[in-house]
């Protein structure tokens, strides 16, 4: 049986709705096996507070989150990656750093809940059905015997949750 703990980092841009999401989605669906991080190629520098009210809707912790640079987790004493998934277009198309342990990755894009345009009642919404769509692709994710599957295969199939 696989005892490892496998580290997750979610990347967006700004580092304050998706990948906050995706980072509480995973801690609480994929504990003790899997960790989830989040981070940003230019960090907000604050989480919005709907993806904290979204996540306390779902039952999740909504403390303890932090906006911040990608940057964190290519230093020598980051935690050792085995995915990284970015969830906007353009971080999917920014040159990522050199992360350690050589992850599998793969673009699991999502629309941006927080467009300030929007309606209280609709930004509420909006940040409900990303979390959705997250949780189902972190669901079908967990799924994967991870052990079964060589690299490869592997990234085909995260790969794959990233169209769903």
């Amino acid at each position: 049986m696989d005892t490892k703990t496998y580290n997750v980092l979610f990347l967006c841009t700004g580092n304050s709705a998706r990948s906050i999401l995706a980072e509480g989605l995973m801690n609480k669906l994929g504990a003790p096996r899997f960790k989830g991080y989040s981070a940003g190629s230019f960090p907000k520098g604050q989480v919005n507070p709907h993806a904290l009210a979204t996540l306390a809707g779902l039952g999740l912790p909504a403390t303890g989150y932090r906006s911040k640079d990608w940057e964190e987790f290519a230093q020598p004493d980051a935690p050792s990656l085995d995915f990284v998934f970015t969830l906007c277009d353009k971080t999917a198309g920014e040159v990522c750093p050199e992360w350690p342990g050589q992850p599998i990755t793969a673009h699991w894009g999502v629309e941006d809940p927080a467009t300030p345009e929007e309606s209280e009642a609709q930004a509420v919404r909006k940040f409900k059905d990303t979390a959705l769509v997250l949780r189902r692709r972190i669901e079908l994710f967990l799924s994967l015997p991870l052990e079964k599957l060589d690299r490869m295969s592997l990234l085909h199939e995260v790969k794959q949750i990233g169209t769903r």
